[in-house]
């Protein structure tokens, strides 16, 4: 008998040490102007006040993503909340780092140890849950 369980993913995503793994629950409405972009794929919204260092959203086409607005490769800092630049967050830093926002992975520097934690989402009409 051969036992499989799914947790693998949440707990190495929790390994870093850079983050810390802050419970979030947020309703995002994008009938509302400030969210309205969000209804078309490839637009991204920052969300502040939750998670690291606030949270990005993206319309990925088929899917909404959210990800952690804190660079998962640095110690939290003024210059490690990321910026949204198309379908790319990239942080301010000396040496900035860059993820894409459509599967969270690093870009370019193959030395980066971590991609972007990424939160659950929910679509319910033009409700959007994010939480974990």
């Amino acid at each position: 008998m051969v036992l499989c369980f799914g947790c693998a993913d949440d707990d190495v995503r929790r390994e870093n040490p850079f983050l810390l793994d802050l419970r979030i629950d947020v309703t995002i409405n994008t009938n509302l102007p400030q969210y309205n972009s969000l209804n078309f794929p490839g637009n991204a919204i920052y969300f502040g006040g939750q998670g690291n260092d606030g949270i990005i959203v993206v319309n990925a086409g088929p899917n909404i993503l959210a990800w952690d607005a804190s660079d998962p490769n640095e110690i939290p800092r003024g210059c490690t909340r990321l910026q949204i630049q198309g379908l790319v967050g990239q942080s301010t830093c000396e040496t900035p780092n860059a993820y894409s926002l459509i599967d969270g992975q690093p870009l370019e520097d193959g030395n980066l140890q971590f991609g972007l934690f990424n939160y659950r989402v929910e679509e319910n009409g033009n409700v959007i849950r994010i939480f974990n």
